[in-house]
């Protein structure tokens, strides 16, 4: 209680009417965690000597003039009626105190202190003769008496409590620091001002330069901080060695230290899955300090030592850790000055995890034999679970890694290796190698890697630089040879493309076998799961090859946008992984132009995009992200695919290659930097000349995108008017969420070609088209919104597609907004089932993905209708895509065409799984040679489908057979597809027995989500699903814990498939009460799904009925077709 002593010693100096103010109400008075009702501060009580103080040495409550008991007093920090007068009383801002008490104050050098000044108490007063709440000339601190004082005391009170909710008080504080606590760097911001004023009244007298050097300074203006907002309201109780960034509740480290080089030291155990480690990390002190805090977590550090300028400051500092924050807190006696190089060295403990997350171990089995690897996943936060560290990416810095491993096992990181050497192992007490690897250039902490074990590996040299592909021993590594060549011609486009050689000795992608993601862009290391690396053209099929293609140039775009230039802090994450996405498309529609993957775009990457963003869950780009527990949940479809969508509009808009002008310059300008979207913003308006800030930052500030109205009935022949509004899924926008004005690009696309210059950026306006008789808005769909045409328009729009006058985009595209427009109240359902009908003889493979897309929506929504319903929808389904299939049949040519093998697989999948009697005897048929050994028998282009429709339409034998080939098979895509299908399975037994799967040790902890996917296609699947996971929930919990995203997705599988008000009811009262902390997101997401079905089945359930008998697909009561 050194605070409170010093306390004491000030209070003996000061007239005692200010000592009975300040022992009753303490200076900047702040509510403790528990709330209003408790006082966790511990008041000095007076004594009515005007010359003596009691210490109270007892924790006696103040004393009140009343003769209630204590338990009756009323709580002297909250506005109350007296309890003998009746009146109503604030104490701690009473107008009859204040002139005098300010005065006392500023004759003793303490006015600091006091939470209110004389202007504050005139301009209180004026306000409130203004409101009509005092009256004047009635005296100092007269209020008007009745009601509406009443109310204004209850309003003080609630917007005081919840601004101080959460804030533990400063005597608080001070008992957490002790005699540390005129080191405000401890404190967050909120803090920094209140305690400064502190320790100035406190120490003035006694030492004016102490005083002087606690005096207020301002925040700096690095990207550390945003800007200082003082009023910001926590919800929560702030915690020594952090601090919220006022602008977004961000909690990051404090800036007194900077690091710049760190010196680490690591060697793991396979034994007894730990590692040793040592960290020795360079500092810049940027303020005078005796604390240093950094970020870890399961990591047990054994020892510090700080040092300054040559000499040790401590060997054994004061440590502290708090689990909340992840956060080590190093406190010391003497005084590092501002300016100065530090350096803090600790050695550690740390476990070699099963979660995927910091340094983990990936198993493997080879000859029978279950071997190790130790690999890295540090994105987002969990580089602090590999090694103490400064865990943000605004804190780039260079780092030196040594592995310590045996002579057998290869070694890898960022870097190339400059030295091994063999040293005594104090793990293993015998000879091991020590690798250390170059210094790397500056870089944030999670794109660090290392990687220790057995590997094989196959190189090239068509690069500038050497170009690797590691892989484990029981992989093949010539199915590496896809992904290396592709990547050395990546690499030597990007360098062109960018003007921004790639500036790190060498590239490795290495296959892991356990891995969370899909792949992670490692600066000069970038890993990945097994199957989005290694390919082999007889195993996997046209879309595997697609989806590494993607995978790859996806993760090489990284090295530049990303890893070059960093996000400030996470809510930018979007600029990493929205230009990779689209970047990905980019490069792959010049590599592999036959595969026409902007026209897959629309259906894939923008869909995604604008089926989460129409829930009203969903957030805008630009995402605030308080707490490391957040992220992983924003690493979603918004951040990457409408993140990559926003990229491809304001490409269009500025033209390609102007675009990427301003993409050089923003590399160039802020390599090993970091940034802000205002940085990219600024870049392209330097390119372009346009404002390009004023018209994106609406886009990515803001949740949401709009449906765009066309009215043709405008009085003129070649005129249209057109409206946006607010587009969610459950046609419920309130006015208060369709206030955004978005900037609408309107692409009208006419018989004479496209005008890109129209822009929407009113609510409502009108533009002139060349002819009335064909146009249509959002050319190519690359703007985010959707469009809503009149039926007569979308009947034109049907023709014009038939002769030829959209593009494939156009025809995929505006199937898309129909659907989703009916399935939000927009339309009826049976104008979309008539339009998807009308595309019976649709010719291309992405229109009728979008096609087929639209009837599984409608058929997920409709999964606890009548059977009959549900046949009638099965059943029209068949009848759109038999025919079509028969026709490309299910034979693959060797040289086949890369989209033909798509479309023929697409279409026999569909129609089997739809009751195609045909497709169903060939499938079966296929399967019965496949398990009869022939392993051609099955094409991979079609394996998936193959496996769904004979579970479908088997039993036992076939499951036991499907997860026979799971188990057995070498490679991976293979046994992915297995494992998916098993959710086809249709009986209770097999159901049960899938559920068995994902908690077993059968199964990867990567892959625990495969065969839960497949059970939401039937009603039994989603309620098996439900059940599964409300009974296992804590041993679910326990092997994807939620912090680290894989629990999300299990949620979102397991809830988002009901579809009535009634299982929306029984989902939300199960998690009350529980805490739905790393998934909260998805959960809200899931249940706005759930709520948008039930919708769409209570305004159009008899509509699609009634469509499905006058198209003779259900029957009616009388049994007639």
């Amino acid at each position: 209680m050194a605070a409170q002593v010093e306390y004491v010693k000030l209070a003996q100096t000061l007239p005692a009417k200010l000592l009975k103010f300040f022992a009753r109400y303490p200076p900047v008075p702040m509510l403790p965690a528990g709330g209003h009702d408790t006082v966790d501060a511990t008041p000095v009580a007076t004594s009515t000597n005007d010359s003596s103080v009691d210490p109270n040495p007892n924790h006696s409550e103040p004393t009140f003039r009343t003769s209630l008991a204590p338990s009756d007093r009323p709580n002297p920090f909250k506005p109350h009626k007296h309890p003998e007068t009746g009146r109503w009383h604030d104490p701690v801002y009473s107008l009859r105190r204040q002139a005098d008490l300010v005065k006392l104050a500023r004759a003793n050098g303490v006015e600091e202190l006091l939470p209110f000044t004389v202007k504050g108490s005139e301009e209180g007063t004026k306000r409130r003769e203004e409101q009509g709440l005092r009256v004047k000339g009635t005296g100092v601190g007269q209020r008007v008496k009745g009601k509406a004082w009443e109310r204004t005391m209850k309003s003080r009170l609630e917007k005081r409590r919840q601004a101080m909710l959460g804030m533990p008080t400063l005597v608080q504080k001070w008992k957490q620091l002790g005699p540390s606590y005129k080191n405000v760097q401890h404190f967050s911001p909120v803090y920094q001002q209140p305690i400064r004023r502190f320790a100035i009244a406190f120490k003035a007298r006694k030492s004016p330069q102490l005083a002087s050097n606690l005096r207020p300074k301002p925040f700096p203006q690095g990207l550390r901080y945003c800007s200082y907002n003082r009023n910001i309201s926590i919800a929560k109780d702030d915690v020594t060695g952090t601090s919220m960034d006022a602008s977004n509740g961000r909690e990051v480290l404090p800036a007194n230290v900077k690091p710049l080089h760190y010196d680490l030291t690591l060697e793991p155990n396979f034994e007894k899955f730990t590692y040793e480690g040592k960290v020795v990390i360079d500092l810049e002190v940027k303020e005078d300090t005796k604390s240093i805090s950094l970020n870890s977590l399961e990591i047990d550090i054994h020892s510090t030592s700080i040092s300054a300028g040559g000499s040790e400051i401590t060997s054994s500092p004061k440590v502290t850790y708090n689990e909340d924050t992840q956060t080590t807190t190093v406190d010391f006696d003497k005084s590092i000055p501002a300016g100065s190089k530090a350096q803090i060295t600790q050695t550690f403990t740390g476990q070699l995890n099963d979660k995927m997350a910091g340094f983990y171990r990936s198993s493997y089995k080879q000859n029978g034999t279950t071997k190790y690897l130790a690999t890295t996943q540090m994105e987002p936060t969990d580089a602090r679970r590999a090694f103490p560290c400064f865990d943000e990416p605004a804190l780039k810095a260079e780092y030196t890694i040594t592995l310590i491993a045996d002579k057998h096992h290869t070694c890898l990181s960022n870097m190339d290796q400059v030295s091994e050497t063999e040293v005594e192992s104090t793990m293993t007490g015998g000879k091991r190698k020590a690798v250390t690897f170059r210094k790397t250039p500056l870089m944030s902490t999670y794109l660090l890697a290392f990687i220790v074990g057995e590997l094989n590996c196959v190189e090239t040299n068509n690069f500038r630089v050497p170009v690797r592909v590691f892989a484990t021993p029981d992989k093949d590594i010539e199915h590496g040879r896809f992904s290396l060549e592709l990547a050395a011609k990546t690499l030597d486009f990007y360098e062109k493309t960018f003007d921004s050689q790639f500036p790190l000795p060498k590239m490795d992608m290495v296959a892991i076998p356990d891995f969370s993601a899909g792949a992670m862009e490692n600066w000069g290391l970038v890993t990945y799961r097994v199957v989005d690396l290694l390919f082999d053209a007889k195993t996997s099929g046209a879309s595997t090859k697609e989806r590494i293609a993607e995978v790859v140039q996806h993760e090489l775009a990284h090295q530049w946008f990303g890893n070059l230039v960093t996000m400030d802090f996470w809510e930018g994450l979007w600029l990493n992984e929205g230009f990779a996405t689209w970047m990905s498309w980019y490069s792959c529609n010049k590599f592999y132009p036959e595969w026409k993957v902007w026209q897959s775009y629309v259906t894939d990457t923008l869909q995604g995009a604008l089926s989460l963003d129409s829930l009203r869950s969903s957030h805008p780009i630009e995402v605030p992200v308080k707490r490391a527990d957040e992220i992983n949940q924003i690493f979603d479809a918004i951040s990457y695919s409408k993140g990559s969508c926003v990229l491809r509009m304001i490409s269009k808009y500025l033209g390609e290659e102007t675009f990427m002008e301003g993409i050089r310059r923003y590399l160039k300008k802020h390599a090993y930097g970091n940034t802000k979207t205002e940085d990219l913003w600024a870049a392209l308006s330097d390119a372009s000349g346009k404002p390009v800030d004023k018209i994106m930052d609406i886009w990515t500030k803001n949740v949401g995108y709009p449906v765009v109205t066309v009215n043709e009935d405008t009085g003129s022949d070649n005129t249209i008017r057109v409206k946006q509004n607010r587009f969610l899924r459950t046609a419920d926008v309130k006015p208060e969420e369709d206030k955004t004005l978005f900037p609408v690009f309107l692409g009208l696309r006419t018989k004479d070609g496209v005008n890109e210059d129209l822009t929407l950026s009113e609510r409502e306006q009108e533009f002139k088209v060349p002819d009335k008789d064909m146009f249509k808005l959002n050319a190519d769909h690359s703007g985010i919104y959707r469009t809503l045409y009149s039926p007569a328009r979308l009947e034109k729009l049907g023709q014009a597609a038939k002769e030829g006058l959209l593009t494939v985009e156009d025809r995929a595209g505006m199937i898309a907004d129909a659907g989703a427009l009916a399935s939000s109240g927009y339309g009826k359902t049976s104008g979309v089932l008539s339009l998807v009908k009308s595309f019976q003889s649709e010719p291309e493979f992405v229109v009728w993905s979008e096609l087929l897309s639209r009837i599984s929506s409608l058929r997920s929504a409709w999964l606890f209708e009548a059977e009959p319903t549900r046949d009638a929808l099965k059943s029209f389904q068949c009848s759109l895509v038999s025919s079509q299939a028969h026709s490309k049949g299910w034979t693959f040519a060797p040289d086949e065409d890369h989209i033909q093998a798509q479309f023929k697989a697409l279409l026999f999948g569909s129609a089997g799984l739809s009751g195609d009697e045909e497709i169903i005897k060939a499938a079966q048929d296929m399967f019965a040679k496949f398990k009869a050994g022939d392993r051609s028998a099955i094409h991979p282009n079609i394996r998936g489908s193959v496996y769904a429709i004979v579970l479908r339409n088997g039993g036992q034998e076939e499951y036991d057979a499907i997860l026979h080939e799971y188990q057995t098979a070498s490679d991976a895509d293979e046994r992915n597809t297995a494992l998916r299908s098993l959710g086809r399975a249709e009986s209770a037994d097999l159901i049960s027995r899938t559920l068995s799967l994902p908690l077993s040790d059968q199964v990867k902890g990567q892959d625990v989500c495969l065969p839960l996917g497949g059970l939401r296609n039937e009603a039994q699947g989603v309620e098996a699903l439900w059940k599964w996971m409300t009974e296992s929930w804590e041993a679910i919990e326990k092997k994807c814990p939620p912090g680290l995203g894989m629990l999300s997705r299990i949620v979102q599988i397991c809830t988002s498939g009901f579809t009535t008000d009634e299982q929306l009811k029984e989902v939300q009262g199960w998690f009350e009460g529980r805490s739905t902390k790393g998934f909260d997101r998805a959960l809200e997401q899931s249940c706005d799904a759930v709520r948008a079905k039930a919708k769409w089945l209570a305004r159009d359930r008899g509509d699609v009925e009634g469509w499905l008998k006058r198209e003779g697909f259900l029957k009616d009561e009388g049994g007639k077709l």
